[in-house]
């Protein structure tokens, strides 16, 4: 017989979620920090976005791996806390030897290790959530966790100014040195991401195998064996490889930009990945987790289908915002494109304090996105909220103060929030439980492919469309922000 799990209590779900905040300190860092450390050691500007691509790819890998093995783990520490622990040291010390690498190249090395560490780390707290909370808190925790990021955004961004300018620590070096504000702003992030990590593991327990399994009305024995339907990789291979062929074909004899190799290069990729899947089903070697992964993919829950078209818009919006919004404020509302000029570097340090106020703004709407949700359920509710940052960039075209930028901050901070709890709320509820983890690593997907998309493509629309102008960028993801909404009220939660 099917049982319910527990009401957990508000402590209980902020134990729970409290490692979030460390995570973010990672992250933030690296975000905020990464580059200038890429140009310090030598990088020139146009190498930087290759350099950056190690991020998007190493979570397109490691999470569904992560996912994939932490359902299949129980041990001393449970199913998901040794994937924290593990995660949190490996990423410890890689935030305290990144700002002393010696080389560009060890650096570069430093950012694959670094994120596959963090995603190490973070992709079991996505399920957690779902393995301990009922469908109905679901949407509570996912939010608390939007509220912890939101913080650890404000503070990990500013921990190098605040190293300067609170403690007297120099922003300056010789050249090839990293600044010791930076250095020490990487020691105490990683001090806060292993002591908040620390505390979820000490705080939070976790249900067995056996337990999920009632909860889920399911033997142990069903949970654990997987039968395998017949899944026509060939096809699926041909598509892929013929786009991915089409675009390099392209790229080469009309000597298209060259940011469309990357695009080439994730089709013809995949194509491989089928290939490879293909020949272990025809030998029946359907066992190991290569195949598993690359078999949920095709036989994921339809709920998870739609939303990936929602997360695929929200997050092409996102990146959009992140990439463009500097050069989009310094040219459009300082009027400026000259890098060195005063007028540009006021800009610039603006946005920095925009982007910072978004992440405010989330922690502020992750308080009341449960409220929302109450009113108008998780989708009416997501749907508000992508409107909400649909709004936020259109505007930035429409104001011409830059004084009142921070207005559409609010609008992007709700959209933030909602994007980071929601989807997820929506999925958990529509996974089976002893899935959890794969699926929330394989729905990383669909971040990691708007990003490479975004890099691939944007460049090539506002060149050819809009006149090379960045602002146009922003309404771009504002477009996109729209169709995610509407996209949105076509997903069917289904119930586990």
């Amino acid at each position: 017989m099917q049982k319910q799990k527990p009401q957990l209590s508000f402590w209980q779900i902020w134990n729970m979620c409290f490692g979030f905040l460390g995570i973010q300190f990672g992250f933030a860092l690296q975000n905020g920090n990464v580059s200038r450390i890429f140009q310090t050691l030598g990088a020139k500007v146009d190498d930087i976005p290759i350099l950056w691509v190690a991020a998007p790819l190493t979570g397109l890998i490691v999470q569904p791996i992560i996912g994939y093995w932490s359902d299949r783990t129980w041990g001393k520490l449970g199913r998901r806390r040794p994937f924290f622990l593990y995660g949190a040291i490996l990423t410890t010390l890689s935030l305290f030897f990144m700002p002393n690498s010696p080389t560009l190249w060890i650096a570069a090395g430093m950012l694959w290790i670094m994120d596959a560490s963090i995603n190490v780390t973070m992709e079991p707290f996505r399920a957690l959530v779902g393995d301990n909370l009922n469908e109905k808190q679901r949407a509570n925790g996912y939010a608390m966790q939007s509220f912890f990021i939101g913080i650890g955004a404000v503070v990990a961004s500013a921990l190098p100014w605040m190293m300067t300018n609170w403690f007297g620590i120099s922003n300056t070096a010789e050249p090839g040195q990293i600044p010791e504000s930076v250095k020490y702003a990487f020691y105490f992030g990683g001090v806060v991401l292993f002591l908040a990590v620390g505390w979820t593991i000490l705080k939070t327990k976790e249900y067995s195998p056996q337990q999920l399994a009632e909860f889920a009305g399911e033997a142990v024995e069903t949970q654990t064996k997987q039968s395998h339907q017949a899944i026509n990789y060939a096809r699926a291979a041909l598509i892929s490889g013929v786009i991915g062929g089409g675009i390099l074909a392209a790229v080469i004899g009309l000597q298209l930009e060259k940011e469309l190799y990357l695009l080439s290069g994730l089709f013809l990729s995949f194509t491989l990945v089928l290939l490879i899947a293909g020949y272990l089903q025809q030998r029946g070697s359907t066992s190991g987790g290569f195949y598993n992964v690359i078999y949920d993919v095709f036989t994921m829950p339809d709920t998870m289908r739609q939303l990936a078209v929602v997360q695929f818009f929200s997050w092409f919006a996102l990146f959009a915002m992140w990439i463009y919004t500097t050069s989009a404020v310094t040219s459009f509302h300082y009027g400026t494109t000259e890098v060195t000029s005063k007028a540009y570097n006021d800009g610039a340090d603006w946005v920095g304090v925009l982007f910072a106020a978004y992440n405010g703004f989330a922690a502020l709407a992750a308080v009341c996105i449960p409220v929302m949700v109450n009113r108008l359920g998780m989708r009416g509710a997501h749907c508000i909220n992508l409107l909400f940052g649909a709004g936020a960039l259109l505007s930035f075209k429409m104001i011409t103060d830059p004084g009142l930028l921070w207005l559409p901050m609010v609008g992007i901070g709700f959209a933030w929030a909602s994007i980071l709890s929601l989807p997820y709320a929506m999925l958990s509820n529509s996974l089976p439980a002893h899935k959890m983890g794969v699926f929330m690593g394989i729905f990383n997907f669909f971040i990691v492919i708007p990003q490479l998309m975004a890099a691939s493509v944007l460049g090539l629309i506002l060149r050819n469309l809009f006149d090379n102008q960045p602002i146009f960028a922003l309404v771009v993801g504002g477009v996109s922000f729209l169709l995610a909404a509407v996209a949105v009220m076509r997903v069917k939660i289904e119930q586990q």
